[in-house]
């Protein structure tokens, strides 16, 4: 069942967390089976106290364990410590079931 990481971002140094973090990321990330579904900024807070005007990016992993291999992998907790101080975040990660 395919899994889903959901980050909400808010930016202190947009330049330098994209230049950094975003580009390491985005390097490994399809070495643990994951794609980019959704990179952006300027997310809308409709309910809630976290989020507004922050960039979301959703990723599609084949499995949960494929997402926590990445997750909790060496390479990307040294990729994970290019964030530190551009940004504050939130990360989900969920198990979608096909909707019928």
């Amino acid at each position: 069942m395919p899994a889903y990481m959901i980050v909400t971002a808010k930016l202190k140094d947009r330049d330098a967390f994209i230049a950094g973090y975003g580009k390491a990321a985005a390097e490994l990330l399809p070495k643990f089976g994951g794609r980019y579904v959704l990179r952006g900024p300027g997310a809308m807070l409709l309910e809630g106290d976290f989020g507004d005007g922050a960039s979301m990016v959703i990723s599609e992993w084949p499995d949960k364990a494929a997402a926590l291999a990445f997750w909790n992998s060496p390479e990307y907790a040294a990729v994970r410590k290019l964030r530190d101080g551009t940004a504050e975040v939130q990360v989900l990660l969920i198990e979608a079931p096909a909707i019928t």
